[in-house]
């Protein structure tokens, strides 16, 4: 899924000590310029450069861009030498441990959308891992592992993680990201009134959108008013739709009568 940009500034300005040191924003020529040497990169990571420039998510290291010339190739930067290898281009790294992530260049994200999938190579044995299908989506994720989310509450949530830090539709529809969804779960006392669920986000009117933790089905969507909140969320609510992502690419429409 497209990465919601309005989320990803709600994500890193909500969470103090995440994601950023103080921001020194990034010029659109200096952008162009390193993409001269490197290639385009992500919309995601240049919306990252042009707000704020540089820091760390989770305690890995964000590169920059700075000026062309001899300073172009130094450790921070993204255009440094060493971080172009093959299609994989490095934008962060561990440096306790030397692990680093990746833009895998050799594949493309959703269709049109320029993201290109995130990966992780382990410090230790050179092992690579898929992480995210956007630099969105790997700030998304190390925020939750961050919180103790895990990947997620369950699948769905976290294959849309893995894209962006939840969504906002023009319609009201929200579906929350990890800097939301804790909270937004403690305030109605989801864990109390409706053990087993969790709301995933609502419909900026009053109702709420559940879906469950464990069993077999984790892939429906149900919607209850947020002040009707009761165990048999199934049977009190609305049916909403059984595929997530594909109900938000469609705009969230209402469900057929």
């Amino acid at each position: 899924m497209r990465p919601d940009l309005t989320q990803l500034r709600d994500l890193v300005e909500g969470s103090p000590g995440f994601g950023r040191r103080r921001a020194v924003a990034v010029p659109e020529a200096l952008i162009r310029a390193a993409e001269e040497r490197v290639g385009p990169l992500p919309p995601s990571y240049r919306w990252w450069l042009a707000g704020f420039g540089h820091g760390r998510a989770g305690g890995a290291d964000i590169a920059t861009v700075g000026p062309a010339g001899p300073a172009d190739d130094v450790y921070e930067y993204v255009t440094a030498g060493w971080r172009l290898d093959g299609d994989r281009l490095c934008f962060a790294v561990e440096q306790d441990c030397g692990d680093s992530y990746s833009f895998a260049l050799d594949r493309s994200g959703e269709a049109g959308d320029g993201e290109y999938p995130v990966v992780h190579r382990d410090g230790t044995d050179g092992c690579e891992y898929p992480v995210a299908e956007s630099f969105a989506g790997f700030l998304a994720v190390r925020l939750a592992r961050l919180r103790g989310l895990r990947d997620g509450p369950n699948p769905t949530i976290a294959r849309l993680w893995r894209s962006t830090p939840g969504v906002l539709l023009d319609n009201g529809v929200h579906i929350y990201g990890p800097h939301l969804i804790g909270e937004r779960n403690e305030t109605f006392e989801v864990s109390r009134y409706a053990p087993g669920w969790v709301l995933v986000g609502d419909d900026s009117g009053g109702d709420g959108f559940f879906m469950r933790h464990h069993g077999r089905d984790r892939v429906s969507v149900h919607r209850l008013g947020l002040g009707a909140i009761c165990e048999d969320v199934e049977t009190e609510g609305e049916p909403v739709t059984d595929d997530l992502l594909g109900w938000l690419h469609t705009g969230g429409a209402a469900p057929a009568d």
